[in-house]
């Protein structure tokens, strides 16, 4: 794959990112694509692995072997149809993936994996300005109907295949917009919302009808659907946030927020969309606090930075991790080792080995952070206690599992911790949930919060099983 001797020839060379003092000035992306000539000698670094552990790393079965072939010998047409056939929204992926690839890379033993990410997201680019990405409507259709709650990665993978298949698709979505968390969790400035826009103009004029502004289990019930339509799949993620402070003291002060209620409001501000809440929520000129260290707890970082805060701290409870990863023991698995996002270097400071204790203010309203430091083990540090200037909190710490009230509660699904249904193996491939012959679940609702490459997997897998469950057979790709 690529040119044989490539790997010893050229050095890893990565996109780069516009100065930090201008992109905190804006809310546009600001990562600096690699020239055509660029991203082809990096393509060449691509080995003739005999096995390619890089396939392991992709949750979509990307064939990144043969697309990298493509683009280094200028076959980039050719690269995006090998692309698409696995990956529904590479300009996705290509922006917000942490390729999983790339750590599995056989060139990763050196620390010098090859640029999958900074490649797929080329080639898709040039594939969108170039006119090569089209609808791709069915030839015949079906006379079946299916119905999808929800629009995140994975309902959008599942519609656009499921439509392509000639099936009626119908895209329930509670928000203004189709996308998900794509569109309100996902700042701008990491992906621009032009990108998913695009994407649904394509899918609508592939046969998928988009009902914005519907909350199934409120506007409509999830059982009026599953009456309607052939099948219904559960795509509504894993929306419930853990707080692990819910009896801590000073929990109910002003100022202490999810961090999914902060980021939506600054993606609607900036697409003109009126914010509909009962107060809103700024960093404008406070000390922020972010507890949790994963890309939410970074998206928060960025954004309260954008907004103009005094300062931004970020909590993490783990111990910092070794800069380099023991590649003996991690190689081709994904490595934990110190990683500094984007946004962390705008200016945030992080500290690890903290755990909060309580929060206090005056007059209702937060004004410090306790903390004490913890040990490897997670245990407090006596006399290690602290505090924190804290005008704002932003509770980062990940997802418990899917909102059981609406169309989950209605249909009685028996979700259990971190988004899975009882009686459903982790491996089990109709994506059924137990009890309900024509309901289908995919993304985090099923498998956990996860990744969006994930969700577009499971979103694709779940297509395939309800084709096959509607039609006898499929020729859908899994």
């Amino acid at each position: 794959m690529g040119k044989p001797t490539g790997f010893m020839e050229f050095d890893r060379a990565d996109r780069n990112y516009k100065p930090v003092e201008d992109r905190v000035k804006h809310w546009q992306e600001f990562v600096v694509p690699l020239a055509e000539a660029e991203v082809k000698t990096q393509a060449s670094r691509c080995m003739d692995c005999g096995i390619p552990y890089c396939h392991n790393g992709c949750p979509v079965n990307n064939q990144i072997p043969d697309w990298n072939d493509l683009v280094y010998k200028g076959d980039w047409k050719r690269a995006s149809l090998n692309l698409h056939s696995t990956n529904n929204f590479p300009e996705v992926t290509g922006r917000v993936c942490p390729a999983p690839c790339e750590a599995s890379c056989t060139l990763n033993i050196d620390d010098k994996p090859v640029t999958i990410k900074t490649i797929e997201c080329a080639i898709v680019d040039r594939a969108f300005a170039e006119g090569w990405v089209v609808p791709l409507p069915p030839e015949t259709k079906t006379g079946k109907a299916v119905a999808i709650i929800g629009s995140g990665p994975a309902g959008l993978a599942a519609a656009q295949q499921l439509a392509r298949a000639g099936h009626d698709v119908h895209v329930y979505e509670k928000s203004a917009r189709p996308g998900g968390l794509l569109v309100y969790g996902i700042p701008d400035f990491k992906m621009e919302k032009g990108l998913i826009a695009r994407r649904v103009k394509q899918m609508e004029a592939e046969g998928v009808t988009f009902h914005c502004g519907v909350d199934v289990g409120k506007d409509i019930s999830a059982k009026a659907l599953a009456d309607k339509y052939d099948a219904v799949l559960l795509a509504i993620g894993s929306e419930q946030p853990f707080d692990f402070f819910a009896k801590a003291p000073g929990r109910d002060l002003d100022g202490i927020h999810y961090a999914m209620e902060f980021l939506p409001q600054q993606n609607s501000r900036i697409a003109g969309e009126p914010v509909k809440v009962a107060k809103e929520i700024s960093a404008k000129g406070k000390n922020v606090i972010v507890i949790g260290g994963g890309d939410t707890g970074s998206d928060c970082i960025g954004t309260s930075i954008r907004q103009g805060a005094k300062s931004v701290t970020q909590l993490e409870i783990m111990p910092q991790p070794p800069v380099k990863e023991n590649k003996e023991l991690n190689w081709p698995n994904w490595p934990i080792k110190l990683r500094v996002s984007s946004s962390q270097a705008e200016g945030a400071k992080t500290e690890y080995s903290i755990q909060t204790t309580g929060f206090s203010g005056s007059n209702g309203k937060i004004e410090k952070l306790h903390f004490v430091r913890v040990d490897n083990k997670m245990q407090p540090v006596a006399g290690s206690e602290g505090t924190f200037d804290a005008d704002l909190v932003l509770l980062a710490m990940g997802f418990s599992g899917p909102i059981e009230a609406g169309p989950v509660q209605e249909l009685g699904a028996p979700v259990v911790a971190r988004g899975r249904f009882k009686g459903v193996d982790a491996n089990d491939r109709e994506y059924k949930v137990p009890g309900h012959g024509k309901v289908f679940a995919a993304g985090d609702i099923r498998r956990g919060q996860s990744l969006v490459v994930w969700a577009i997997r499971e979103g694709r897998q779940a297509a395939h099983a309800i084709d096959k469950a509607l039609m006898g057979k499929t020729t859908l790709p899994r």
